[in-house]
């Protein structure tokens, strides 16, 4: 799939510049298996870089100024490196703008670049194609310029760039496209960025996501006030228990002996968020066991949570779930990222993967008049050079 990605990116790299591109570099999509809303309430998430990526050709042009060209755009820039870098109305070039700014301020030293890049990343599908875009700008320039960059520098640059642009992510992202390896699932403190890879096959179940096509409106003031309650329900655990530091110190045992004393909400909220954690941790060791099957009844432990408990789940997502719980072809399912639309993620036997997607394409059309997407994934590689 990637051959023909990688053959189009620098044919029209020598098409456009009449040279060979120096660099040609592949920066990956990524899922989360579990750990969902849990990366700002001091837990762990469980990432993972996908086989959808972007692929980037580099060379040098030996003046002070660069031009990018995005191919499945039909749209191009150029960039003074001797001016200040500002925000453009032209939203994807400042992904690739914040990149050059973070790298400039934190005094890295490079010359003007010829760039054409292309994706088979989903965009707005919750794959972060905003991530891939950054990590594989940065790892480019890293390469063509000798810059030295470890990879943890990449990830954090990359957040950077992102909050630059005015997307106050996590890191979640950006480290998972540059860490990920073939057949692992990176298992990531997001405060200490400590991190420790588990093995991820799948043995006789394909992972394929469902894009329920939908966004609701919903997500960035529920997401402020999913933060608030979260901490007035850590706030209250410590008051009681003070050897709690945070939401990974306490057990449900403790959420449960306090739940007259908080609001229905709150407590919904902080329940969720310590079991959760609890999931994250028996993933890994399901993972490592092979035991998908445990995996796949911890998708719908979490989808249950993030719908009754954090209340971020929609009708769509519901469904979609609610119908994988009763096919037996699905050991696994839950809605993946923030919630109010997006996908989810499903474990699907092998050798019924099309009938699956039958399934769930006309019903989902029936109910709700709209189509659903499927896009089958890959465990693999992180941010690499070919």
């Amino acid at each position: 799939m990637n051959d023909i990605l990688i053959q189009n990116t620098v044919a029209f790299f020598e098409k456009s510049f009449g040279s060979s591109p120096e660099k040609t570099v592949l920066s990956p999509g990524r899922i989360n298996i579990i750990g969902e809303h849990i990366d700002y309430n001091d837990g762990y998430v469980l990432p993972a870089a996908i086989d959808k990526v972007i692929c980037f050709a580099f060379s040098k042009n030996n003046t002070k100024t660069s031009k990018i060209i995005a191919i499945d755009l039909n749209e191009e820039f150029e960039i003074d490196l001797t001016q200040e870098v500002k925000l453009s109305d032209v939203v994807w070039t400042n992904y690739i703008r914040g990149v050059i700014k973070q790298l400039q301020d934190n005094g890295f030293s490079f010359e003007g670049f010829n760039c054409v890049f292309s994706s088979n990343i989903p965009v707005g599908s919750g794959l972060s194609s905003s991530a891939a875009l950054e990590c594989g700008t940065i790892f480019g320039i890293k390469s063509l310029f000798d810059l030295k960059l470890e990879k943890v520098d990449i990830s954090l640059l990359g957040q950077k760039a992102e909050h630059w642009v005015g997307i106050n992510c996590g890191i979640m992202d950006q480290f998972s496209s540059v860490h990920g390896l073939e057949n692992k699932v990176i298992k990531l403190d997001c405060n200490t960025l400590d991190f420790e890879y588990h093995n991820a096959d799948f043995k006789d179940y394909s992972l394929i996501l469902f894009d329920s096509n939908v966004k609701h409106s919903l997500f960035t003031s529920e997401y402020n006030t999913r933060r608030i309650e979260c901490e007035e329900g850590l706030s209250i655990i410590k008051n009681h228990f003070p050897e709690v530091k945070s939401f990974r110190d306490s057990s449900v045992e403790q959420v449960l002996s306090l739940k007259d004393k908080m609001s229905e909400k709150v407590f919904d909220r902080v329940h969720f968020v310590v079991k959760e954690i609890n999931r994250v941790i028996k993933a890994c060791e399901a993972l490592d066991q092979g035991n998908i099957e445990l995996l796949g009844e911890l998708l719908f432990e979490t989808h249950y949570g993030l719908s009754k408990e954090y209340e971020v789940s929609c009708e769509e997502l519901d469904m979609l779930v609610d119908t994988a719980k009763e096919d037996e072809a699905i050991i696994g399912s839950r809605l993946m990222g923030g919630g109010f639309g997006g996908c989810t993620i499903n474990l699907v036997k092998k050798g019924n993967e099309n009938e699956v997607k039958s399934k769930f394409s006309k019903l989902y059309l029936d109910t709700f008049g709209i189509e659903l997407k499927f896009y089958d994934v890959k465990i693999s590689n992180g941010t690499t050079l070919l």
